[in-house]
């Protein structure tokens, strides 16, 4: 009973980690989407980076915390941290920018609303 217990309180906060991750994000893309760059960090303006850097290490430690509780349960990674990570970074002078691509993601989290991450 003891260790079903355990697992059981590790599944709910990593429940509770994940929930507040997709909060966080969808609050950052809305900002991207209105326009504020450094969220991606497509480009390498760096008062951009630096105004997204406290949301993205926020970003990258609620992930790694999920994950972490994810594999202790024996998990896969956390699919919407992984992605966030993989989208990150330089792009070609042709891709879409920042604000259109967090239009994208806003899109593609409504569509999964309520489906497991």
């Amino acid at each position: 009973m003891a260790k079903a217990d355990r697992l059981a309180r590790l599944d709910e906060r990593r429940a509770e980690i994940e929930t507040e991750y997709r909060a966080l994000l969808v609050a950052a893309l809305r900002r991207a989407a209105a326009g504020q760059w450094g969220l991606f960090g497509h480009t390498k303006d760096r008062a951009h980076a630096a105004k997204a850097a406290p949301t993205v290490l926020e970003l990258t430690e609620l992930g790694e915390a999920a994950d972490h509780l994810r594999a202790q349960l024996s998990m896969p990674p956390f699919a919407l941290h992984v992605d966030f990570v993989a989208s990150r970074g330089p792009v070609s002078a042709h891709a879409v920018g920042e604000p259109k691509q967090a239009q994208v993601w806003l899109a593609r989290l409504e569509s999964q609303e309520g489906k497991p991450a």
